[in-house]
């Protein structure tokens, strides 16, 4: 999935790199405001951390696009966009790499899935899942040696849509990811896991 190819999921949803030329539709997904997370505070690459002066994350997001990969995909239903998940190289991303609560398995630069956010009146219509089975596809094509994802384990209970941003083991599971370990973050109090893809048998592990 390279450019502007597209994925068709098997509900319709379409599914694109975020590049530079779909910026007006990152913030239709993401809010027109010079505040907010803009898929930066897990990166851990802009100065300032959370006290970073307005549009300061705006800024770096969009300049991440031009990255390869880029900084997400987007989802589009009926040619409007519906959704984004945002990833990155995982020993490309400093929070990640510091992070006390979510620990390094091995030095795989495997891709790390780091939000979903998906626009009201498209959930729950498979837009996350189509998301998901394009970050698997994108990263298999460019020669990562696996995925990541730090989901929450919702434990049989409903998770509020506020923390439910990590995804859901559930998903994850369903689309081959296996639990490794439970780790010491949590979200809306309940653990998230490190669940792990492999697209290569690991030689080694830490």
């Amino acid at each position: 999935m390279t450019g502007a190819a597209a994925r068709i999921a098997s509900s319709g949803v379409v599914v694109v790199r975020a590049t530079p030329d779909r910026w007006d539709d990152v913030v239709t997904v993401m809010g027109d405001s010079d505040v907010g997370c803009w898929c930066q505070a897990p990166r851990g690459r802009v100065a300032g951390g959370r006290n970073a002066a307005p549009g300061i994350r705006r800024e770096a997001l969009r300049d991440q696009l031009a990255e390869d990969p880029p900084a997400g995909l987007l989802a589009y239903v009926d040619g409007e966009v519906a959704g984004w998940c945002g990833f990155g190289v995982r020993t490309a991303l400093p929070r990640l790499v510091r992070s006390r609560t979510i620990p390094a398995i091995d030095d795989r630069p495997v891709w790390s899935i780091l939000c979903f956010k998906i626009r009201v009146g498209f959930r729950r219509r498979g837009v996350a899942a189509a998301l998901l089975a394009g970050v698997v596809e994108d990263a298999r094509r460019s020669g990562a040696p696996g995925i990541e994802a730090y989901p929450i384990d919702p434990e049989g209970e409903r998770v509020d849509v506020n923390f439910g941003y990590v995804g859901l083991t559930p998903m994850f599971e369903a689309a081959g990811f296996r639990r490794v370990l439970e780790t010491a973050a949590r979200s809306d109090r309940r653990p998230r896991w490190l669940m792990r893809l492999d697209f290569e048998q690991p030689t080694g592990r830490r």
